[in-house]
């Protein structure tokens, strides 16, 4: 019988055979933790979702935390869960191993997690700043500000077409 290997997860999988590597819970991505990275990981869980409304699902090798976009997600690892927050600023801390640009608006920093004990002030606080981060924007209120910049963009916009046309007459030996 005919097989091929999942492009995914590598696997070899039957002709015919119903296969779906992405499906995965929370389960099946914390069950091989050890004893420490269990209680870690359930600590971390209630106080994420001690926070508020949100959606918490796992997603290939993460277990994501999302109001209306993802501000936080959890890789299990063997020896440690690295926990990943997305700010609007850049934090520092001994907890802290990396931090990037995610966005114009977002760093994520990166934390390793071993016990229970580690979760606690300040990755709390972070984790409730990424929340209150990763939630509904309040509604823009118009402004002259506002306003100013709309119409800046269109200058900037209309000299731009201008220059072009300019060019391309130039070009062509037309006036």
């Amino acid at each position: 019988m005919a097989s091929r290997v999942c492009y995914h997860c590598k696997q070899q999988v039957e002709a015919g055979e119903a296969h779906d590597c992405w499906t995965t819970t929370e389960t099946a991505l914390t069950r091989d933790l050890s004893e420490d990275l269990q209680d870690a990981w359930q600590r971390l869980r209630e106080e994420a979702l001690a926070l508020g409304e949100q959606r918490v699902y796992a997603s290939h090798n993460s277990i994501m935390f999302s109001r209306t976009a993802c501000y936080c997600f959890v890789r299990p690892k063997k020896q440690f869960l690295e926990v990943c927050l997305f700010l609007g600023r850049t934090v520092a801390g001994p907890a802290v191993r990396r931090s990037a640009p995610a966005s114009k608006t977002k760093i994520v920093h990166t934390l390793h997690v071993r016990h229970r004990d580690e979760i606690e002030a300040p990755i709390t606080d972070w984790l409730r700043e990424a929340y209150e981060h990763g939630g509904p924007k309040p509604a823009a209120k118009k402004s002259g500000a506002t306003e100013t910049a709309i119409d800046k963009t269109v200058v900037k916009t209309t000299r731009a077409k201008k220059t072009v046309a300019k060019t391309r007459r130039a070009k062509t030996g037309r006036s």
